[in-house]
Protein backbone atom coordinates (compact mmCIF):
# COMPACT_ATOMS: atom_id res chain seq x y z
CA UNK A 1 0.00 0.00 0.00
CA UNK A 2 1.06 3.44 -1.33
CA UNK A 3 -0.52 5.30 1.08
CA UNK A 4 -2.07 3.39 4.27
CA UNK A 5 -3.89 6.34 5.34
CA UNK A 6 -6.07 6.91 2.20
CA UNK A 7 -6.66 3.50 1.26
CA UNK A 8 -10.21 2.24 2.36
CA UNK A 9 -10.81 -0.49 0.64
CA UNK A 10 -9.40 -2.54 3.37
CA UNK A 11 -8.64 -2.38 7.32
CA UNK A 12 -5.18 -1.10 7.86
CA UNK A 13 -2.74 -4.30 8.30
CA UNK A 14 0.14 -4.33 11.51
CA UNK A 15 2.70 -2.88 7.98
CA UNK A 16 0.41 -0.14 6.96
CA UNK A 17 0.19 0.93 10.50
CA UNK A 18 4.19 0.51 11.03
CA UNK A 19 5.11 2.48 7.78
CA UNK A 20 2.47 5.53 9.52
CA UNK A 21 4.43 4.87 12.82
CA UNK A 22 7.90 5.55 11.00
CA UNK A 23 6.95 7.93 8.94
CA UNK A 24 6.02 10.34 12.17
CA UNK A 25 9.22 9.37 13.72
CA UNK A 26 10.90 10.59 10.68
CA UNK A 27 8.73 13.94 11.76
CA UNK A 28 10.40 14.40 14.57
CA UNK A 29 12.92 17.30 15.10
CA UNK A 30 16.61 16.69 15.14
CA UNK A 31 17.30 16.73 19.29
CA UNK A 32 14.63 14.29 19.57
CA UNK A 33 14.94 12.01 16.74
CA UNK A 34 18.80 11.50 17.48
CA UNK A 35 17.85 10.45 21.22
CA UNK A 36 15.93 7.40 19.95
CA UNK A 37 18.92 5.46 18.50
CA UNK A 38 18.22 1.68 20.12
CA UNK A 39 14.21 2.00 20.49
CA UNK A 40 12.24 -0.70 18.84
CA UNK A 41 8.66 0.12 17.21
CA UNK A 42 6.77 -3.44 17.54
CA UNK A 43 2.81 -3.50 16.01
CA UNK A 44 0.45 -6.06 17.29
CA UNK A 45 -3.26 -6.37 17.03
CA UNK A 46 -3.65 -6.16 20.91
CA UNK A 47 -1.70 -5.94 24.26
CA UNK A 48 -1.34 -9.21 25.53
CA UNK A 49 -3.09 -10.88 28.81
CA UNK A 50 0.03 -9.91 30.99
CA UNK A 51 0.33 -6.41 29.41
CA UNK A 52 -3.53 -5.76 30.18
CA UNK A 53 -3.40 -7.56 33.51
CA UNK A 54 -0.12 -5.54 34.78
CA UNK A 55 -2.19 -2.14 34.00
CA UNK A 56 -5.42 -3.55 35.84
CA UNK A 57 -7.39 -2.81 31.96
CA UNK A 58 -10.09 -5.82 31.26
CA UNK A 59 -11.02 -4.58 27.36
CA UNK A 60 -7.89 -5.32 25.25
CA UNK A 61 -9.40 -2.12 22.95
CA UNK A 62 -8.51 0.00 25.90
CA UNK A 63 -5.19 0.33 25.17
CA UNK A 64 -3.92 1.95 21.72
CA UNK A 65 0.04 1.96 22.67
CA UNK A 66 2.38 1.74 25.41
CA UNK A 67 6.34 2.39 25.92
CA UNK A 68 8.12 -0.30 27.76
CA UNK A 69 11.50 -0.05 29.23
CA UNK A 70 13.27 2.61 30.91
CA UNK A 71 12.98 6.03 29.96
CA UNK A 72 16.23 8.19 28.70
CA UNK A 73 19.01 9.04 32.14
CA UNK A 74 17.63 6.44 34.32
CA UNK A 75 20.33 3.54 34.19
CA UNK A 76 20.13 0.48 32.66
CA UNK A 77 20.29 -3.03 34.22
CA UNK A 78 21.93 -5.80 33.11
CA UNK A 79 18.92 -8.10 31.45
CA UNK A 80 16.96 -5.35 30.50
CA UNK A 81 15.06 -5.28 27.34
CA UNK A 82 15.16 -2.75 24.68
CA UNK A 83 12.92 0.38 25.13
CA UNK A 84 10.01 -0.37 23.14
CA UNK A 85 7.38 1.67 21.64
CA UNK A 86 3.89 -1.26 21.31
CA UNK A 87 1.02 0.06 18.69
CA UNK A 88 -2.08 -2.09 19.16
CA UNK A 89 -3.80 -1.85 15.88
CA UNK A 90 -6.98 -3.14 16.39
CA UNK A 91 -7.60 -0.38 19.10
CA UNK A 92 -6.15 1.70 16.66
CA UNK A 93 -8.28 1.13 14.07
CA UNK A 94 -11.28 1.26 16.52
CA UNK A 95 -10.78 4.68 17.89
CA UNK A 96 -10.05 5.57 14.10
CA UNK A 97 -13.67 4.79 13.46
CA UNK A 98 -14.76 6.02 16.31
CA UNK A 99 -13.36 8.99 16.41
CA UNK A 100 -13.29 10.36 12.94
CA UNK A 101 -9.34 11.73 13.62
CA UNK A 102 -7.46 11.10 10.50
CA UNK A 103 -5.45 7.79 11.13
CA UNK A 104 -1.77 8.99 10.19
CA UNK A 105 -2.54 11.90 12.63
CA UNK A 106 -4.15 9.19 15.61
CA UNK A 107 -1.05 7.39 14.76
CA UNK A 108 1.35 9.80 15.49
CA UNK A 109 -0.52 11.19 18.42
CA UNK A 110 0.11 7.97 20.02
CA UNK A 111 3.75 7.39 18.90
CA UNK A 112 4.56 11.01 19.90
CA UNK A 113 1.98 10.01 23.32
CA UNK A 114 4.90 6.76 23.71
CA UNK A 115 7.92 8.91 22.84
CA UNK A 116 7.19 10.80 25.80
CA UNK A 117 7.48 8.38 28.11
CA UNK A 118 10.81 7.51 26.70
CA UNK A 119 12.20 10.90 27.83
CA UNK A 120 10.31 10.57 31.20
CA UNK A 121 7.10 12.20 31.20
CA UNK A 122 4.09 10.80 32.94
CA UNK A 123 1.00 11.01 31.27
CA UNK A 124 -0.42 14.10 33.24
CA UNK A 125 2.94 16.02 31.79
CA UNK A 126 1.97 14.63 28.45
CA UNK A 127 -1.93 16.01 28.87
CA UNK A 128 -0.46 19.13 30.21
CA UNK A 129 1.90 19.93 27.58
CA UNK A 130 -1.35 19.20 24.78
CA UNK A 131 -3.49 21.54 26.88
CA UNK A 132 -0.85 24.44 27.09
CA UNK A 133 0.00 23.89 23.43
Amino acid sequence: MDDPARDTSFAPTLLDLEQLARRALLRLPAPFAGLLDGVLLRVEEFADEETLDSMGIEDPFELTGLYSGRPIGEPAATGDPPPTIHLYRRPLLDEWCDTGVGLERLITHVVVHEIGHHFGLSDDDMHRLEEAG
